[in-house]
């Protein structure tokens, strides 16, 4: 049955193969164009949002640095009052001892707890100086934060009112690519997009203008032409590589 539907379609002849690849190619260039008057933004939405991302991640990285270094203070405070009631112990214990051997082991401890807070007083300073700096930084972070959330808010409503008014169009030259598609062998389409990657402008099918390719302007020779003419067969650029069709079928279409 597949096969019996295969034989009743009509094949598709060169000349209709390069009408339809000729009018394919101007649909993807509107689409280009579409695409080039939405310009840099879609890019610059992606690029403000990545950057909003990281700036939210420092922010994270700050906030948690912060909380372990409030807790590394408390800890060393309690350290003092743990040291200052040692000191407070040994102190009253000195009062009472027995000989010099004793009063000295104990005014040994005094000193090292003495030590204990200078080093604990100290290490605060420093958790203090960092916390401080964190806390600048984070500062500096969110209202970095809150400048690209504006461009972002912006660039998004810009990019979204460009793409309301061209999105009818756009869904219409696509729907119409479709249509087109289906008059074109699949090794022909497949080599069309390939060739329009390549092209820089996204040009993959030219007319000869001026007894010259379209795409490169390298000169065509009039043999060659001649069989561009004809349309008997797909041709491209020897230069190139582009699909030529003659000036004719392009005024045409």
């Amino acid at each position: 049955m597949a096969e019996q539907k295969a034989t009743e379609v009509k094949e598709i002849s060169v000349e209709e193969r390069l009408i339809a690849l000729y009018e394919l190619q101007k649909v993807v260039s509107e689409i280009d164009k579409i695409k080039t008057l939405r310009g840099e933004l879609p890019l610059e939405v992606q690029d403000l949002e990545d950057e909003i991302a990281g700036l939210q991640t420092r922010i994270d990285k700050y906030n948690t640095d912060i909380v372990d270094m409030d807790k590394a203070i408390e800890a060393e405070k309690i350290k003092i009052e743990e040291s200052r009631a040692k000191i407070a112990k040994n102190t009253e214990q000195q009062n009472n001892v027995r000989n010099n051997r004793e009063f000295d082991a104990l005014s040994k401890e005094v000193e090292f707890q003495t030590l204990e807070i200078e080093l604990s007083e100290k290490h605060i300073r420093e958790y203090s100086a960092d916390v401080k700096i964190k806390r600048e930084e984070v500062e500096v972070a969110n209202k970095q934060c809150a400048e690209r959330q504006f461009d972002l808010t912006q660039k998004k409503a810009e990019l979204d009112e460009i793409v309301a008014e061209t999105r009818q169009e756009e869904e219409r030259l696509r729907e119409k690519a479709k249509e087109l598609e289906t008059l074109i062998d699949p090794r022909l389409f497949t080599a069309f997009k390939r060739i329009r990657k390549n092209a820089r402008n996204g040009l993959a099918v030219v007319s000869v203008e001026r007894d010259a390719c379209g795409g490169c302007f390298n000169k065509i020779p009039p043999q060659r032409q001649m069989d561009i003419r004809m349309r008997k067969k797909i041709i491209v650029c020897e230069y190139c590589g582009r699909i030529l069709v003659d000036k004719e079928l392009a005024g045409a279409e």
